[in-house]
């Protein structure tokens, strides 16, 4: 059965944490008995350093260098150097696609009804727009995504596009973007909150 893990690693000089990570990964899968791909591992290094923005790290894993991967994904989220979120969120044009579906609904020859478009669009678009939200929610580049689920509630509404943006959510009848996101935040808090035995809860707390 695959099975998707991290190990992360800090330090202030490279040479430290390339040392742990080599050190860290061979005793983490000796003791969950794992055989991961060296050809499907990969390394990064996140930090604000402009001038070393083309550092990669030299990690072995079974003898073997591990390769750099600028973007790489976890559980579904693209990340990249600065941790801005970026990359994850220009790719949101897949959710183009996902809009032609619910055009599709809304076109004449369905005649679906809003509450339908509505829990449609956010079963269909918003369920992928925002997945992981919690950790991407205050990135400065969420207008990327945005701009795409601005396009599902105008198609929720029949609004069309002139249409004041501000008056979308509530023409659509779902809540504003921020809004949404933030509730989601607030509710994975909550459930880390609650299970103070959780690793993470630490780290949060």
């Amino acid at each position: 059965m695959p099975v998707t893990f991290a190990v992360p690693s800090k330090g202030e000089a490279l040479s430290e944490i390339e040392r742990t990570l080599t050190a860290d990964l061979a005793k983490y899968c000796q003791l969950w008995h794992l055989k991961p791909s060296t050809s499907r591992t990969v390394t990064n290094v996140f930090h604000l350093h402009n001038n070393r923005s083309r550092c990669e790290l030299n990690v072995h894993m079974n003898g073997q260098h591990l390769k750099h991967d600028p973007y790489p994904v976890y559980l579904g989220v693209t990340l990249d150097r600065t941790l801005s979120y970026r990359e994850h969120l220009s790719r949101a044009v897949k959710l183009k696609s996902r809009n032609n579906l619910i055009a599709k609904l809304a076109g004449t020859s369905w005649s679906a009804s809003a509450s339908t478009l509505c829990t449609s669009t956010l079963a269909v678009c918003y369920s992928v727009a925002e997945h992981y939200c919690p950790m991407w929610t205050r990135s400065s580049y969420t207008n990327l995504i945005d701009t795409q689920l601005r396009s599902s509630m105008h198609l929720i509404s029949g609004y069309l596009q002139p249409t004041q943006l501000s008056w979308l959510p509530e023409l659509s009848n779902v809540a504003p973007l921020s809004l949404h996101r933030k509730v989601t935040s607030d509710n994975m808090l909550q459930s880390m909150e609650a299970h103070p035995n959780w690793s993470v809860f630490a780290d949060v707390f």
